[in-house]
Order: C-alpha cells, then structure tokens, then sequence
C-alpha cells in the first residue's frame, strides 16, 4: 500500500524506509504462537503468501523510492507471548519489536534473507542500517559497543554477501 502511494505520489523527495522486521514480522512471523509463525492459515499458504509478497515488492517498487533498508532479525519467543496488551499496555507485536530484535545470523528465525533480496532484486543499491533492540544486548556485550559495532558491521556484510547480487 505505502508503495502505491509514494509511486502515484511521484514526488523526488518522497521514499520508502523498509524493515526486515516490520516486514517479515508483520506478514510471516507472530510473538504468540509457538511456532513463531501466523497460524491464520497453513503453514504452506502462508510461505506462499509470504514469497508472492516479496516478489511483488521486487517488481514493482522502482529502486530510487526505496531510501532506506533497515536490518533486524526477531527471537522466536519461548514461551510464546500472551495475546493482549501488556502491564504497560504494550501489544504483543510492540513489545517484541522493543526488545527482541536481534541482528541477522544472532540467534533470529525471520525470512530476512528473503526480503533483503527482494529489496536488492528492485535494483535497489543505497543505505542500510541495522535497527536492533536487544534485550539480550547487555549480557552480549556489557558496555563495551566495539564488539557489537563489529558484530552488526560483520551481520549485515553476512546477509548483503547471503543475497549476493541480485539484480
């Protein structure tokens, strides 16, 4: 939808920040199941769903609208997450993507791989970032941030190198 409208918009100054978690998270993943995946639907419908959605993206979504990838993977959640809001009045979607967002290749389960791609197979050549909240982060890498610089510097040139070229 929001690539509908920035492609009708046409407008040089209006882009897309796409996510690999919002993305494989929203369409393909759930906090409350114990698969970790939506269960609305089978298993094989919704691998299908998911690989006909990154093949539209890939297809239609013209390169110089995408400004920004962001990388982030998600822990499966064991136990799964309760389905209602939170103390706080947190959903279970937001209270995952607040703090259970790990690099790629740091113990996540999501298609990163397979949205990066489609992201990367639209011609897409320009900034990414990692966007990570880790509430495993401190015991991971105290307060030293060198080691978690060059961990998600090593993560991303991992998953670019895994989605290879692409186009």
């Amino acid at each position: 939808m929001s690539g509908k409208i920035v492609t009708k918009a046409n407008r040089s100054n209006l882009g897309l920040c796409l996510d690999t978690f919002q993305s494989a998270g929203g369409e393909w993943g759930s906090p409350t199941t114990k698969s970790g995946r939506i269960e609305d639907v089978s298993a094989d419908e919704l691998d299908n769903s998911w690989k006909r959605s990154c093949e539209v993206l890939s297809k239609t979504i013209p390169p110089e609208k995408i400004f920004l990838l962001q990388i982030s993977d998600a822990y499966k959640m064991e136990p799964p997450l309760v389905d209602k809001p939170d103390d706080g009045g947190l959903r279970p979607r937001s209270q995952w993507s607040h703090g259970y967002r790990p690099l790629p290749y740091d113990g996540g389960y999501l298609p990163v791989e397979d949205f990066t791609r489609a992201v990367f197979k639209t011609g897409f050549r320009n900034w990414v970032s990692v966007e990570i909240f880790d509430c495993k982060g401190p015991e991971k890498y105290r307060d030293d941030m060198g080691p978690f610089a060059k961990k998600a510097f090593e993560s991303v040139h991992a998953l670019l190198k895994q989605v290879g070229d692409t186009a």
